[in-house]
């Protein structure tokens, strides 16, 4: 076990030194997730004013939901850095050492953890300034930070998994385009759950960017029902036990 967090220790401060030679990343990361903030929340600043929408504050319930779809985006090119360091052939060079995969994962996770946690303070900082309220204060902040690191876990060991895969980053990018819209629409980041259409919600059910989505929402209002933050957060948990369990996989295939 030591072995293995000296490792993860190691390859997590490799990544970060590479993410603070490169500033400008979080900074492009950011510019569209500003523009559905700030643009789309005043374009459909109305829509709040829906019968069944449940709030008024329409920019304090696009908020959290412009964060978890932040983190879903940026985890799915978390692969990419995997795709490069195979090109190079520092990935083949790592994998003949004793590094475990599972350090492998870790490191990643945790880098993609910073990132999420960075771009998400960030976004509430600007929503805040915009108008948006959190009245849950900094325990409801916390649980937001988590779903959304949870939900960004499960993407990157996902984007990762692929990457280790298909070794290509054409493939790896189509992947990631492919899933984030669609998950992104088929959730209630943008609409109140009671107002999706019918398949649209059922859908919603099993979306887990709508997880990640309803859990954020509801642990910034005035009196959140924990019960339900904390089920969700439990399934968005699973999930990225799951993803993560298939990067150290697809690692040791690569490895035989």
């Amino acid at each position: 076990m030591s072995a293995t967090v000296v490792q993860t220790g190691l390859l997590t401060a490799r990544s970060l030194r590479r993410l603070s030679r490169q500033p400008a990343y979080l900074a492009f990361t950011l510019v569209q997730p500003l523009i559905w903030l700030l643009l789309f929340g005043e374009l459909f600043r109305r829509v709040s004013a829906l019968p069944g929408f449940g709030t008024g504050d329409y920019l304090g319930y696009l908020t959290p939901g412009v964060i978890v779809m932040t983190a879903m985006s940026t985890a799915g090119w978390s692969g990419t850095a995997i795709v490069e360091d195979l090109d190079r052939g520092v990935m083949d060079r790592t994998l003949t050492t004793p590094v475990r995969p599972i350090a492998l994962t870790g490191a990643s996770l945790i880098h993609q953890g910073v990132v999420t946690v960075v771009q998400s303070l960030i976004l509430l900082g600007v929503g805040l300034a915009a108008g948006a309220r959190y009245p849950a204060g900094v325990p409801g902040v916390l649980a937001l930070l988590a779903c959304t690191v949870l939900l960004g876990w499960a993407f990157a060991a996902l984007s990762d998994a692929l990457a280790v895969t298909v070794q290509q980053q054409a493939a790896l990018i189509a992947v990631s385009q492919f899933l984030t819209l669609p998950l992104t629409f088929l959730s209630s980041i943008m609409i109140a759950p009671e107002l999706l259409p019918g398949w649209v919600a059922t859908a919603a059910r099993y979306n887990p960017v709508d997880w990640a989505a309803r859990a954020a929402r509801e642990s910034l209002t005035a009196a959140p029902d924990w019960t339900a933050v904390l089920g969700r957060a439990g399934l968005l948990a699973a999930l990225a036990a799951v993803t993560a369990g298939l990067t150290v996989t697809a690692y040791r295939s690569h490895r035989r």
